[in-house]
């Protein structure tokens, strides 16, 4: 297979084109190789080639899945690869490597998937940037002095560049849907429970994260949850049973839905005027189809929110480094991280099982709220982010260089970091506000890549569903891909 024709297809269909005998998938993986290098130097979103590996098991034979034989990137982090590398972007962990599988990652390869390299991302997933010290930055194929957002931007910048069709991910605030948003794919952040976590933990940063991958078209994304979907023994929960395969609902008519929409900031204070002008399209768009759209939003305390949420990231990130430490016998110190990853794990040491449950109990009174929200809507349409990709270098840092980073290499206090957090913590959001929530509250959201700006950048739309039905989703999704294909776009850097 040439390298144009591969590029122009997704995975479903290189799937097909090996079932019937045109390639082989050790062919696939060859060109697929030859794409990730081409692109590579000038994206830096490759932390680890496995090309030896996967040449090896095209070879051989491959599980009889639905993407038997397609090459993908996986992201280092958000599951351990048996044999691999595991540095979440840390200093810390440069040395460990797993001896298993994660049960989504094994699931991957039972669909007949080929893992190519593992790819870059932000220190311990934090930052919604993917420029981590250890690595250097993901540079944005559509404009190379942007951000790929994060924490799943290696992965994005690949799969947005052609390289391959299908890169894995993770969401625990916006991870695969900033990135989507960002480098101009569909990104889509299941219901809390449908991918499971397992074996090394029963749920990711209190339920927030969920596992999952970043496309080129709907029904490669309807494919890979199809995938990756269901409990695994020893899940603490599960997500409401999908009525049936989501591959299932592409192309198959919504109805007339019932859509609210809302052109600002969910937890921020601004959006700017082409990423608002999007959203207002979006909900002609959906009138157009012949939904009925209303301009709405759930009655949410945002600021509230928000402290709710880095409660619970900051905990479960310090539990998260004290399970590494174990597996990698070392005790964590200040100059093994980065200053923001530093001060989130001073900040999870200092907070109390108080403010844990109380922000736990925040984020289930939002999960009320949005229920009752869905009771008179179906879906509710946001834009993804309310500004354009942030400078290489904007975001990086970000709290702790406001705060000082010889100040948290000293060991504050824990009054000073609640408040130095106080002070600079909404900051972190004003970007990417428009995500969080869905984490909080266990929804369903997919990002869509369905506009450009007048500077040639993507810019996503994002639609939430109630809690399980990632099938109206997939159904609303592939109705505006047809309606507004995205197919042909190219970035700069482009396999």
């Amino acid at each position: 297979m040439r390298l144009n024709e591969y590029t122009n297809l997704d995975a479903v269909a290189l799937a097909a084109h090996v079932a019937k005998g045109d390639v082989t998938p050790l062919e696939l993986v060859d060109v697929a190789i030859s794409a990730i290098e081409r692109v590579e130097p000038r994206l830096n979103a490759v932390v680890h080639r496995m090309f030896d590996q996967a040449r090896a098991l095209a070879g051989a034979t491959l599980p009889a899945g639905p993407l038997r034989g397609v090459p993908m990137v996986v992201k280092d982090f958000d599951g351990f690869v048996q044999g691999a590398p595991f540095t979440a972007g840390s200093r810390f962990l440069v040395d460990f490597v797993p001896q298993h599988d994660a049960e989504a990652i094994a699931r991957l390869r039972r669909a007949g998937l080929v893992f190519l390299a593992k790819t870059n991302c932000p220190e311990l997933g934090l930052l919604g940037t993917t420029e981590p010290e250890l690595h250097g930055p993901t540079r944005n194929p559509y404009e190379l002095t942007r951000s790929t957002g994060g924490s799943s931007g290696g992965s994005a910048a690949l799969v947005a560049a052609r390289a391959v069709p299908l890169g894995h991910g993770g969401d625990g605030g916006g991870s695969l849907r900033i990135p989507a948003n960002h480098c101009g794919l569909v990104g889509l952040k299941a219901s809390r429970g449908r991918v499971p976590a397992g074996p090394e933990a029963g749920e990711g940063w209190g339920g927030y994260a969920q596992r999952g991958v970043m496309t080129r078209t709907v029904r490669d994304t309807a494919t890979l949850m199809d995938a990756l979907a269901g409990p695994m023994p020893g899940d603490p929960y599960a997500a409401p049973p999908l009525p049936g395969p989501l591959t299932n609902e592409v192309g198959r008519d919504p109805g007339r839905l019932r859509v609210a929409f809302f052109d600002g900031s969910l937890l921020g204070n601004t959006i700017d005027p082409e990423h608002r002008s999007a959203v207002q399209e979006t909900a002609k768009q959906l009138e157009s189809l012949g939904h009925h759209v209303e301009d709405a939003r759930p009655d949410v305390d945002g600021p509230t929110l928000a402290n709710a949420y880095f409660t619970q990231i900051a905990t479960s990130t310090a539990i998260e480094v004290d399970d590494f430490a174990k597996r990698v016998g070392r005790t964590p110190r200040g100059p093994d991280f980065e200053p923001t990853t530093w001060f989130t794990i001073l900040l999870g040491r200092a907070l109390t099982g108080l403010e844990l449950q109380r922000a736990r109990e925040t984020a289930h009174a939002a999960a009320r709220v949005m229920g009752a929200f869905h009771s008179r809507f179906d879906l509710f349409l946001t834009a993804t982010v309310t500004h354009p990709q942030a400078a290489i270098g904007q975001m990086a840092g970000g709290l702790a260089d406001r705060a000082g980073a010889p100040l948290l290499r000293a060991l504050p206090s824990g009054r000073l970091l609640r408040r130095l957090y106080a002070q600079r913590a909404p900051e972190l959001l004003e970007l990417t506000p428009n995500t969080q929530l869905f984490n909080q509250t266990g929804q369903p959201a997919i990002s869509l890549p369905l506009h450009m700006s007048k500077d040639g950048l993507p810019i996503g739309i994002q639609l939430c569903s109630a809690l399980g039905r990632e099938d109206l989703l997939v159904r609303v999704a592939s109705q505006l891909e047809t309606a507004h294909p995205w197919h042909a776009r190219r970035p700069r850097v482009c396999a």
